[in-house]
């Protein structure tokens, strides 16, 4: 089959599990970072590969999840990006600058800031693509006797300067189907190099600010990074993107933008290998049974079936990134697995799936005493009796 029909098909298909007349939900990269976290669920891969609402559709399984930002911090995260970027972006290139390209020209007019509008994903990437393209061109090395000593203007390029692409639209390849992703911003230096560009509403405090959120900040900008690297390829010659992503955030209590430069090799490194691990959704669309929907108006009886049908490997990182979380969870304990007690203790019991067989194994029930895990619990039960003066089971 050629690989426009296969992709017309996959389509056809996809819609069909998401429902007859229900809008595909966009996969953006926060939900792309989470899956990449736990590439061997199909489950997560196939729901979000066909664009299924999986808030809508945990709330119609009776698991709802409280995952997600509130109206409040939505809002208040939009006005702290529209106060970063007012003046054409004055202000974030001006830290753009400070913490990543301090050597650079400043900014001695308003950056290019292109349009990006378009119809569609596909024709906003296009455009972003583009924009990106007429961005390098005008920063490439200018021919004898034009601009300043050695050929080059004094923005290192023929007529380069500062560009800001505002929430442009970029796209990466996941499991056979395409993601579009849109960063908050994307700049492009002087000398040719792009930059990601992430803006937060959590605070700096004293310039630093909670692990955790920074963390799940630069998992973010990683899939940025991968996605915009494709962008580069495709040109020549490719521009730089940088791994270094600027952070904005607020300083302090107020409401004054201030940032940090993010270093994002190490999660670009596992997002990419992990995006790479992730079975082809087309696989595991073909594996359903006929008449699989996902569709959150349908008997809670049949969308149960259809959930189940898709192995899912739940873990409780689930619960901070996922919406199905708490119906996986249900289910996990309901199977008695070790995966409700973490990817870690999972990993350290080999064979041992289930809490009983881990139980059965320390009683010494069950279980070769040859295998590592199976000593190791029937050591600790003997520990435990001895320390609680009770017999040793």
């Amino acid at each position: 089959m050629p690989p426009q029909t296969r992709g017309t098909a996959l389509r056809h298909r996809l819609a069909e599990l998401r429902g007859p007349d229900v809008p595909a939900k966009a996969l953006d990269a926060r939900a792309l970072a989470a899956l990449a976290a736990n590439p061997g669920c199909r489950r997560r891969a196939i729901l979000d590969g066909a664009g299924v609402d999986k808030t809508a559709l945990a709330g119609a399984l009776g698991a709802p999840s409280a995952f997600g930002q509130s109206q409040f911090a939505l809002t208040r995260g939009n006005a702290f990006e529209a106060k970063v970027k007012a003046d054409g972006g004055a202000e974030l290139l001006r830290l753009v600058r400070e913490h990543l390209d301090p050597g650079a020209e400043p900014a001695t007019r308003a950056a290019a800031v292109p349009d990006l509008s378009a119809i569609g994903p596909e024709g906003r990437t296009a455009r972003t693509a583009l924009a990106l393209r007429e961005a390098a061109q005008a920063t490439e090395p200018a021919e004898d006797g034009e601009g300043g000593e050695g050929g080059e203007s004094s923005q290192g390029g023929r007529g380069g300067g500062w560009v800001l692409l505002d929430h442009p639209m970029l796209a990466l390849e996941v499991a056979g189907s395409p993601a579009f992703l849109e960063p908050d911003a994307v700049v492009v230096h002087p000398d040719g190099s792009w930059t990601v560009v992430e803006i937060k509403s959590f605070p700096m405090l004293d310039g630093s600010a909670d692990p955790a959120k920074v963390g799940a900040a630069a998992r973010q900008a990683a899939v940025y990074v991968l996605a915009l690297e494709e962008v580069a390829a495709r040109l020549d010659p490719a521009p730089r993107v940088r791994h270094d992503v600027l952070l904005v955030c607020p300083k302090d209590f107020s409401n004054l933008p201030t940032a940090s430069a993010v270093d994002v090799r190490k999660q670009r490194a596992v997002t990419a290998r992990q995006l790479a691990r992730l079975t082809r959704v087309q696989d595991i669309a073909d594996a359903l049974p006929e008449g699989t929907c996902f569709a959150p108006d349908l008997p809670a009886e049949q969308l149960t079936a259809a959930v189940e049908a898709v192995p899912a490997t739940y873990a409780p990182e689930c619960l901070s990134a996922c919406e199905l979380a708490f119906h996986c969870r249900q289910r996990s304990r309901a199977a008695d697995e070790v995966t409700t007690l973490g990817r870690a203790v999972r990993a350290e019991l080999g064979g041992l799936a289930t809490v009983e067989d881990v139980l059965s194994a320390a009683r010494g029930e069950s279980g070769d005493a040859a295998d590592p895990a199976v000593a190791a619990l029937r050591r600790a039960a003997a520990l435990r009796a001895e320390a609680l003066g009770v017999p040793c089971p």
